[in-house]
Formats: C-alpha cells, sequence, structure tokens
C-alpha cells in the first residue's frame, strides 16, 4: 500500500472501502467479490438502452383510405340461388351416409334419382373412401357400394383422411355438388355456405334441405 498524498496515513485497496461501506448499512448486505461489483453499472445501461428502442405507435389519419379484405361473392349464386345446380346432379357421398343407406336398405342411385327426379351421378373423395378402408371387415358391404363404377371418383390433393373438412372446402370452391350426409356436425357447417343443397335419410326415404322449389321431389 501507498500513503496518502493528505498525510491522513495508507490509502484503502477498493476491497477494504467496500467491506467499510457493507459494515456501516443495517441490516449489513453479504459481502460480495469486488469483481461483482462491476456488473451493476452494465445491467444499468443495458436497461437504459431498452427503453431508448422503445417502439413509438404512431398516430392513425382518420383520413387514410382503409384496405381490408372480403372474400369474393360467388357469381353463381343470386341471392341464395345457386344457377350452377342442374341435371345430372353431383353429389358429393359421406361416409355415415353410405352406412345408414345399407341399414335402412336403400339404393344409393335409384333412391337419388327417385328424390330428385334427374339422373344422379354419386361421386366419393380418396379421403372418404380412406375413412371406409379403415373401418375393417364390419363394413365391407360399405366399401363394396364405394367402389360401384357408377361412383365418380375425385382425387384429394390434401394431407390426412379426414372427410368433413375436406368436403366442406370442396363446396365452398365449387358450388356445383350436392352434400348427401347424416352428420349434424357436418350438416351445421353446410348450413353456413350459401347455394349448397344438403341430402339426408328420413323415413326410409331419400330427402333434400335447401333445393330450389324448381328442382327436386316435394319435401315431406
Amino acid at each position: 500500500m501507498s500513503a496518502c498524498e493528505c498525510g491522513r496515513g495508507w490509502a484503502r485497496s477498493p476491497r477494504e472501502r467496500l467491506e467499510e461501506v457493507t459494515a456501516q448499512v443495517s441490516p449489513p448486505l453479504p459481502a460480495l467479490p469486488y469483481c461483482c461489483t462491476s456488473v451493476v453499472p452494465v445491467l444499468v445501461c443495458s436497461k437504459e438502452k431498452d427503453r431508448a428502442k422503445a417502439p413509438v405507435k404512431k398516430k392513425e389519419d382518420p383520413s387514410a383510405i382503409k384496405e381490408r379484405e372480403v372474400p369474393q361473392h360467388p357469381s353463381c349464386l343470386f341471392f341464395q340461388y345457386n344457377t350452377q345446380l342442374g341435371p345430372p346432379y353431383h353429389i358429393l357421398v359421406d361416409t355415415n351416409f353410405i352406412n345408414f343407406s345399407i341399414k335402412a336398405k336403400l339404393d344409393l342411385v335409384q333412391s337419388m334419382m327417385d328424390c330428385l327426379y334427374a339422373k344422379c351421378i354419386p361421386c366419393i373423395t380418396d379421403c372418404v373412401m380412406g375413412e371406409i378402408e379403415k373401418l375393417g371387415q364390419k363394413y365391407r358391404v360399405a366399401l363394396r357400394i364405394a367402389k360401384d363404377p357408377r361412383f365418380e371418383r375425385l382425387p384429394c390433393m390434401h394431407k390426412g383422411t379426414y372427410a368433413d373438412d375436406c368436403l366442406v372446402q370442396r363446396v365452398t370452391q365449387h358450388k356445383c355438388y350436392i352434400v348427401a350426409t347424416v352428420d349434424k356436425e357436418l350438416k351445421r357447417r353446410i348450413r353456413k355456405i350459401p347455394g349448397v343443397p344438403i341430402m339426408y335419410i328420413s323415413r326410409h326415404r331419400y330427402n333434400i334441405e335447401r333445393m330450389p322449389d324448381d328442382y327436386g321431389a316435394p319435401r315431406f
């Protein structure tokens, strides 16, 4: 240690000054090494920099033109009337619709024609076919009906085999289909899409919902 210039004694080291300040504080602070004291100014500086970099919100101009995306209304709809519907009808078939038709002992193609009084083309997607194949041997009759050559096979480009999302997406893009299903959840989703009729089973026959009065059999 070296002598102090003012003559009051020997100069103290930084560690001794830190211990003296720590002893005077009540309650006494835990002793810290001298190297820890150099961290405090760095943290304070970093917080000040973060505050300085805080983003400033711009005031919105009330006279500015606001841009928003609006879904395009399909040109085939005249209010709720779908001009793309007409014979021959293309009917998207759900997995449950085939199973309930077998239980009711209804021929799909003939019962559809009896309901709509016109030629009908049942359409089955790859995901519906995949669901029927996953059901196993118990539903082998439904699989045999789904492979009927009168059925039109529609390829699916999406991943997975969840048929409900596939059918909803397909009728949203193309308004030329009728959806045949007995699933309540799927019918609830289809009802939100304008211009898409729903075929269901009631009283051991096929009925149509949301179909224009010009087409199809009367509702019972």
